[in-house]
């Protein structure tokens, strides 16, 4: 069974009968190295297709699928058909010519890109593995097909009949007719880079940190009008099959930190921002998170679509809206603004369903009431609510798990939880230290899936430097020591300046840092307001300094977390301090520095992790930077 066919069986449901049973044999009738896509538009200008298969020695597959019964067709020629119908006679697209036009749009577009170009051989100039295209007729049979002269206009070698798709047909003739409808076999097969840069170009929801939409007219030829990114990333297949196969009301992601939540939260909203009419509105506790997935919607051009905002400002933008003020309150003026807006949705002063889908990323750090204010605010003819968390990054509340069941909160997702273990962002070595110094921190006993059972992440990263302890005399000389290293890594190692980012427990050490790198010439974007937090720009080159809780939802090739010392001084806060760390810590994803003036609980199980990490890890081949 090709258990790695996007998200395939989700969509089976809106399927036309004739896709459903084809459907169901690709399922049952390939193996795990096929990919196969369902209605999807392909290309920068989309098409769409109804099924496209993917196949690393095969090659690429577009096929039109059509019910058609021979008693429902009048008339066909080369360009199109007419259908008998309860209306009267339809015109259609010749689904051969259908198939075909889409492919050569693909073929044309992937061919731009050099790395998928023939560079030697037979072949040169051409795309790098073979393609075909094809149509299904699920309601005629093979002998009908024959019977006819339909082999004028849909080539007989082109065309899967009826009796070709049942159950019991064998798996080695049900693949033949497949490939069939290739002109061309290649010997090599494409590599994973190659079928990630294929995906990059025919999905551009799937890519991570895309550059704005490319554009060109069809009759620019060269490569020099088509300009991309030597290296490319995109959601792997899992994170794609999940971020595709979300299905109607309401969903709980469950993962672990770098597993792509965040990811699959964009796409989500990209896909249901063409399909609802009432906004769509995207909730995270975090400012500068906020700040950063509001850029992912304005590269997908949907903003106008999305209102993102981190929960608090939401609350004041809803008062503001509907005329409405919180009583003042010095001592807890967020609780205030919460507060009433919570009473005016239960007068009816604000009203609720106003939204078409509710997006909430770290709902670790929401309190109940926060959700169940927010639950409210999904349209009920949607019921379109997802929810993402990750209990080991809930640093604003002392509880352990998220101390409330999801029940309570009106979030109705019994069966329809998913949980992510892969961490896709840190190297290997960072995530073993990480976690390994979490980990004695956190309760070993099991949770129920309904309150947030912790789970212990898996690395899907590639291996790296093992992450550095240095202890200093004074904070001073920490933060003169990591403006020393950013220099020399971006000197030596022409790392950019926006790869790389310091990270702070206290205002005081924002300020010293600061301090530091502007004395040193290099560039800096300080978070230090919520204005600047409102305003953060990742794309700009200069390194980002921020507190540590400012940089949950952020990754950096290079992440220096300093002051460690000061942390975990009080012992009812430890956990909480200990989660704080781990949230720096898992920021970085090849090169962690940690930085201590002063010997504390948290100093000691960092050195205790380190010496964990060396005695099991092999010796590693790439060396540390610092």
């Amino acid at each position: 069974m090709a258990e790695l066919i996007p998200a395939l069986s989700s969509c089976i449901s809106r399927m036309q009968a004739g896709e459903r049973r084809f459907a169901k044999r690709l399922i049952s009738h390939l193996e795990d190295d096929y990919v196969c896509w369902y209605d999807q538009p392909v290309g920068l200008r989309p098409k769409y297709t109804d099924f496209v298969i993917l196949h690393p020695n095969r090659g690429l597959l577009l096929l039109e699928v059509k019910d058609w019964k021979l008693s429902t067709i009048h008339k066909i020629n080369k360009e199109s058909i007419e259908l008998i119908t309860n209306n009267g006679l339809k015109t259609a697209p010749n689904p051969y010519a259908q198939a075909r036009q889409c492919a050569y749009r693909l073929v044309n577009q992937l061919v731009r890109d050099p790395q998928l170009k023939q560079i030697d051989g037979k072949y040169r100039g051409g795309l790098v593995m073979p393609y075909g295209f094809g149509v299904v007729l699920t309601s005629i049979t093979r002998a009908q097909f024959d019977a006819t002269d339909l082999g004028q206009v849909l080539p007989e070698h082109l065309v899967i009949c009826k009796d070709e798709i049942v159950e019991s047909v064998e798996i080695e003739d049900f693949q033949e007719r497949l490939w069939a409808m290739f002109s061309d076999h290649f010997t090599s097969a494409l590599t994973q880079p190659q079928v990630d840069r294929i995906r990059w170009h025919m999905f551009p929801e799937i890519r991570l940190n895309q550059s704005p939409q490319l554009e060109f007219s069809d009759d620019e030829k060269s490569d020099a009008a088509f300009e991309i990114p030597d290296l490319v990333k995109v959601m792997d297949l899992e994170q794609e099959k999940i971020a595709r196969g979300l299905g109607d009301g309401h969903r709980v992601i469950h993962g672990v930190a770098g597993s792509g939540k965040t990811m699959i939260l964009a796409y989500r909203c990209i896909h249901l921002a063409r399909l609802l009419r009432k906004p769509i509105l995207v909730l995270c506790y975090n400012v500068t998170l906020a700040a950063r997935l509001r850029v992912l919607v304005a590269e997908h051009g949907v903003e106008d679509k999305i209102n993102v905002y981190s929960f608090h400002r939401w609350c004041q933008t809803i008062l503001k809206t509907y005329n409405l003020s919180a009583p003042r309150n010095e001592t807890d003026p967020f609780g205030s603004i919460v507060n009433t807006v919570i009473e005016n949705t239960e007068k009816g002063q604000i009203p609720k369903g106003q939204y078409g889908a509710v997006l909430i990323d770290e709902g670790h750090d929401f309190q109940p009431e926060w959700l169940r204010l927010v639950v409210d605010m999904v349209d009920p003819d949607t019921k379109s609510l997802l929810l993402l968390y990750d209990d080991a990054q809930s640093i604003y509340k002392r509880s352990k798990g998220l101390g409330f069941t999801l029940k309570d909160v009106g979030v109705e997702a019994q069966g329809r939880t998913t949980v992510l273990k892969l961490n896709y962002r840190n190297s290997q070595q960072i995530l073993s230290f990480a976690y390994d110094f979490l980990d004695d921190y956190l309760e070993a006993d099991a949770r129920t899936e309904e309150r947030g059972e912790l789970i212990a992440p898996d690395s899907g990263g590639q291996s790296g430097p093992a992450p550095v302890i240095k202890d200093f005399a004074s904070f001073t000389e920490e933060a003169a020591y990591i403006v020393t290293l950013f220099n020399r890594l971006h000197r030596e190692r022409k790392l950019e300046w926006r790869s790389m980012s310091a990270l702070y427990c206290h205002n005081w050490m924002g300020k010293a840092l600061a301090d530091q790198f502007s004395k040193a010439g290099v560039p800096i974007q300080w978070l230090k307001s919520s204005a600047e937090k409102r305003d953060f720009d990742i794309s700009d080159n200069s390194v980002k300094l921020m507190t540590m809780h400012s940089s949950k939802g952020l990754e950096f090739e290079t992440v220096a977390a300093c002051g460690v010392g000061y942390m975990g001084t009080e012992e009812d806060r430890l956990l909480q301090e200990a989660k704080l760390l781990y949230v720096a810590m898992t920021r970085a994803t090849k090169n962690l520095l940690l930085t201590s003036s002063k010997e504390g609980a948290l100093t000691q199980k960092l050195h205790l992790a380190a010496e964990h990490l060396a005695k099991t890890s092999e010796k590693a081949e790439s060396r540390a930077v610092v």
